[in-house]
């Protein structure tokens, strides 16, 4: 065993999962690779939370400032979008402190604004520089921005 972490992760990991199963704890690669890797993926989940969260701020504005090309489909988009963080949150509750977060949400919405802007033809000084809804408005399944 002993794949290098440089050579193949793919293998270094199901190795790494064999070792745990088998509580061959001595021979993890501890030191230099697991706990790493094992702080990453909480932070991989953590990025896809708020790049969902960031699509839906980003589906609301087009919803807020596009109103003629409102429609049926971008009400389901938007349904879609806010059943995955829903799920996401009730999978993971720690990703409730992210909404909580006014940087994150600040991150979020800055990100939101680059996406919609190229979408709307807009410069982002028309734009709001912070969200103006609450999150729990922007999760709810009967708010539509007018």
């Amino acid at each position: 065993m002993a794949t290098e972490y440089s050579g193949d992760v793919v293998t270094w990991a199901n190795e790494q999962a064999q070792l745990l199963r088998s509580g061959s704890f001595s021979a993890l690669d501890v030191e230099r690779r697991l706990a790493v890797e094992i702080e990453d993926v909480g932070n991989g989940v953590q990025r896809d939370f708020a790049s969902r969260v960031t699509m839906l701020l980003a589906q609301l504005l087009k919803w807020r400032y596009m109103p003629e090309r409102r429609g049926d489909s971008w009400k389901a988009t938007l349904g879609l979008m806010r059943g995955i963080v829903a799920r996401r949150l009730q999978k993971t509750s720690s990703l409730k402190h992210v909404l909580a977060d006014t940087d994150a949400i600040q991150d979020m919405w800055n990100d939101a604004l680059l996406q919609a802007a190229e979408v709307m033809y807009v410069g982002m000084a028309s734009l709001p520089s912070k969200c103006p809804w609450s999150m729990g408005q922007a999760l709810s399944e009967e708010f539509y921005p007018d």
